[in-house]
């Protein structure tokens, strides 16, 4: 018999649009709503509203172009993010998942490090191009034992928050890529690569707990 998740409280449509935009930091309407499977035109509408409210800009970077969350849009999504929390009576529970966290992501920073730089004797800098297989080797073998202990803590987090589904699987889905020879899945940017996927998981962490990224850095 297949394991069915046990998923917590459902949020919000008019929170998860805003916290899609926080997590993915600039996201287009399609990939705000993909990110939890909203529906696209209630997306929009929604997208226009938060604009309207000024939560959030149209942003440009580079080639790149979408929805960006203003200072007015956190300090709202920090409010709803706090009162839904607190409606759960479960705080401990994500505070535990967040304790447990934090030395994955030292690893999951270090494995991708590991996978864009091969230090070399005169040069600890040199640029992995990925011409050692056992070293490469490792380092998927590392995310791999990442993916097996993210699953429980992906469960922990999503039987209080239903938001927190599916963060082991694109995971895997990124790993599985990279695996298969696609690199540029481990930490690639502009798509669901491990990095991406984790730097998610860990912004809706901080965000859910109201923990500001200077004070993590700090600790």
């Amino acid at each position: 018999m297949a394991h069915i998740p046990v998923l917590g409280r459902s949020s919000q449509p008019e929170l998860l649009v805003l916290h899609s935009v926080r997590i993915q930091g600039m996201a287009d309407d399609d990939a705000v709503a993909v990110r939890f499977g909203l529906d696209r035109a209630d997306t929009h509408e929604l997208l226009l509203d938060d604009e309207a409210y000024g939560w959030v800009r149209r942003a440009a970077f580079g080639a790149t172009a979408g929805w960006s969350l203003t200072d007015r849009g956190r300090a709202e999504d920090d409010r709803r993010l706090a009162e839904e929390l607190a409606e759960t009576g479960e705080r401990a529970a994500v505070e535990r998942a967040h304790k447990v966290f934090g030395p994955l992501n030292a690893r999951l920073l270090r494995a991708c490090t590991d996978w864009q730089l091969l230090p070399e004797q005169d040069d600890r800098l040199t640029p992995n191009h990925h011409t050692d297989p056992e070293w490469d080797a490792r380092v998927l073998d590392e995310l791999g034992t990442l993916r097996d202990e993210l699953r429980p803590l992906v469960a922990s987090l999503s039987s209080v928050l239903a938001r927190f589904e599916g963060y082991d699987t694109r995971f895997t889905a990124a790993l599985d890529r990279a695996r298969a020879g696609q690199g540029e899945w481990v930490a690639g940017t502009g798509l669901s690569s491990c990095h991406t996927v984790w730097m998610e998981l860990h912004e809706d962490l901080l965000s859910t707990l109201g923990i500001p990224r200077t004070e993590q850095r700090a600790g």
